[in-house]
């Protein structure tokens, strides 16, 4: 298996990243019913080989840019299989000493290298979704016997999995405000302000704010401080998603993206994003762990240690009581690369996406929808004598051509309600010749495109 998973690093590039598979090929070629007996290990492989493979998507291909980047490494990778190999429960100090001493650690590492204060503690949750749930809740029991009349704020660029979480932390939808964006998609820290104070005239109770650095179409970088400020002024549990956007704190030059990050009571950013950690692993923030235990600890009887006054029991910081053994693939990776070693792999990303927006920018037809500071860059085509209105299937019909050659993969998005194509930098094995080989199918899609028309 070590084999068979070093040779598919070596080669996905030679396979389609997207499969040709059409709904319910896959399963038609499975059986219907488990098997009475066991079968040989070979022939399980031989079906991944022969069902599983064809049907996948290539999130590990070089020319993957699609959504964000889903990041894995050989070291992560060992970590993993140690891991599985260990079966370690990491819920509490007594499960595990080893696996809670090093996510303290990692933890700490990780908010060092981001540049947050001391006074915030981390712990790993599985994805970002989790965090954010795990925050609003913790902000929600700061105000529960006004829940009926507490309002969340988020800005229309918001991750979407935030307001699902606002709704699953008890908040009424009608009362999860859409604070508008500027013409960066940022959001508007003054209409935030207008927005806390009209609901305090109607007599609501302002409760949450979430603001993001990096969103996910377009990572766009919340006003952060002045977010906090009104937090602070206005007595908001302020929480911030930097699920992508935060990685590229650990870089000296780019740790504006969270500049007002220390205002915040709970801060998230995702190692399995931009930091070579493999799905999943979320690092979630916050600087009053009291406020999180006396929402999620729990003590049956039969979990209770002699320990439990000294130490840390990561079951009492998230929802699930069960815990995999994150921590050691942080650890591997940031001791097999290096905290410079990652930093220039961020570098280079940045340096990427700012020369594929320079040629955007130099074409005359093209066209760049957002800013791009971090590794990602929103675009269109945008030739002479198309009407705007057919702009969009214009753009749609560039990108499944793009697609269609095979060898890169990009998705999309709506910017300003326009059909806006995304670039999203950030794997191991981004290379300038793989960004030069996603310009060449830009510009020959267009080309087929514009002798077809």
């Amino acid at each position: 298996m070590v084999d068979w998973m070093a040779d598919y690093l070596a080669e996905v590039e030679r396979r389609p990243i997207v499969p040709a598979t059409k709904p319910g090929e896959i399963r038609a070629q499975l059986p219907a019913a488990p098997p009475d007996g066991p079968e040989p290990f070979e022939r399980i492989r031989a079906d991944v080989d022969r069902m599983v493979m064809p049907g996948l998507t290539h999130w590990a291909h070089p020319g993957f840019f699609g959504y964000f980047p889903a990041n894995h490494s050989p070291p992560s990778i060992l970590a993993e299989m140690m891991t599985a190999a260990l079966g370690v429960q990491a819920m509490s100090w007594q499960t595990s000493p080893a696996a809670t001493e090093l996510e303290q650690t990692v933890m700490d590492w990780l908010r060092q290298m981001i540049g947050l204060p001391e006074a915030f503690t981390g712990v790993i949750q599985d994805y970002a979704s989790t965090s954010t749930l795990v925050s609003l809740i913790t902000g929600r029991d700061r105000c529960r016997s006004d829940l009926d009349r507490a309002v969340v704020y988020l800005s229309t660029e918001t991750h979407a999995s935030v307001a699902k979480g606002a709704r699953l932390a008890g908040f009424l939808p009608e009362r999860i405000r859409l604070v508008p964006v500027d013409e960066r998609f940022a959001m508007r820290a003054e209409a935030l302000r207008d927005a806390v104070a009209a609901d305090r005239a109607a007599g609501l109770r302002p409760a949450v704010v979430v603001g993001t650095s990096g969103t996910t179409s377009s990572t766009a970088i919340d006003p952060l401080r002045a977010i906090g400020e009104i937090a602070r002024d206005e007595d908001l549990w302020f929480h911030v998603d930097a699920a992508f956007a935060g990685s590229a704190a650990i870089v000296p030059e780019l740790r504006w993206v969270l500049d007002g990050a220390e205002l915040a009571d709970s801060v998230v950013m995702n190692p399995h994003k931009w930091l070579l950690v493999n799905f999943d692993c979320s690092a979630y923030f916050v600087r009053d762990p009291q406020a999180l235990l006396r929402s999620f600890s729990t003590a049956p009887e039969y979990l209770k240690t002699k320990y439990d006054a000294q130490v840390v029991n990561y079951r009492d910081w998230g929802v699930p009581l069960g815990r995999r053994f994150r921590a050691l693939k942080v650890w591997f990776v940031i001791r097999s690369y290096g905290v410079e070693g990652l930093r220039a792999m961020i570098r280079e990303h940045v340096r990427l996406g700012h020369r594929f927006a320079d040629w955007v920018t130099a074409d005359p037809e093209m066209e760049l929808l957002a800013p791009a500071p971090i590794g990602l860059v929103c675009f269109r085509w945008r030739p002479a004598g198309v009407a705007e209105g057919d702009l969009d299937r214009l753009n749609e019909k560039l990108l499944e051509r793009i697609n269609g050659f095979g060898d890169v993969f990009l998705t999309h998005t709506s910017l300003g309600g326009r059909f806006t194509i995304r670039l999203a930098l950030g794997h191991l094995s981004t290379t300038e010749a793989v960004v030069t080989r996603v310009w060449e199918r830009v510009t020959a899609a267009r080309r087929e495109l514009a002798a077809a028309r």
